[in-house]
């Protein structure tokens, strides 16, 4: 039975994931990418418009 799971990580790459999961015993079928946010850090340091 193939069951799908939304997963959010930080600072983590999708075959570390894929290891660490196989590592529990947990057959890993696929791994995707489907959304990449910006860290608190990285929005603050963005330039801001000409004031």
């Amino acid at each position: 039975m193939d069951i799908n799971y939304m997963l959010k990580v930080q600072d983590a790459k999708a075959v570390d994931i894929q290891k660490a999961l196989q590592a529990a015993g947990i057959k890993v079928t696929s791994i995707t990418e489907i959304h990449k946010e910006k860290g608190a850090e990285a929005v603050q340091a963005a330039p801001q418009g000409n004031a």
